[in-house]
Formats: structure tokens, C-alpha cells, sequence
């Protein structure tokens, strides 16, 4: 009888470290996560939608870079150069 209360004491007490150790666990990996956060804000690192919509954007303006540099080549196309630049020689 005495060596099972000895025993579910031993157990009750592994039972109890196995506890800590998982806390400690969990507290280490919040601070560990509040560190890295802190780490990033200060690095000034942009968020993935903020990404996202500057990415947008940069497309649109190449998109219109290429329409509008399409309609210049057209313009030109149409219109003869300024004397100046069939002469040769600078206004």
C-alpha cells in the first residue's frame, strides 16, 4: 500500500512538472512571437495587402504607359517632325 501512494505521489508530481513545462512552453513562444512582432514593426516591413494593392497600381501604370506610348508611336506616325529635327539643327 505504501509503495502505491509513493508511486501516484511520483505520478502526481511528474504530472504537475509535465504541467509547468507546458506553460513555460506556451510563455516562451508568446514572448518569442511578441519579440519577432516587434522586430518587424521596426523594420518597417509592409503588409501582404499592402503589397498587394501597390503591386495593382504598378500594373495599371504600365498598362498605361504601354497604351499611351502605343498612341504617341501612332501620333508620330501621322504627323512629319519639326523642321528643326530633318535640318539638324538644334532650335
Amino acid at each position: 500500500m505504501r509503495e502505491r501512494t509513493v508511486l501516484d505521489d511520483a505520478a502526481g508530481v511528474a504530472g504537475g512538472v509535465v504541467s509547468l513545462l507546458v506553460g513555460v512552453r506556451r510563455e516562451m513562444e508568446v514572448m518569442a512571437r511578441a519579440a519577432a512582432e516587434a522586430v518587424i514593426r521596426r523594420l518597417d516591413l509592409v503588409t501582404r495587402e499592402e503589397f498587394e494593392v501597390v503591386r495593382e497600381l504598378a500594373q495599371r501604370a504600365r498598362e498605361e504607359n504601354e497604351r499611351l506610348a502605343a498612341r504617341i508611336a501612332s501620333l508620330e506616325g501621322r504627323v512629319p517632325p519639326p523642321q528643326d529635327e530633318v535640318e539638324g539643327t538644334a532650335p
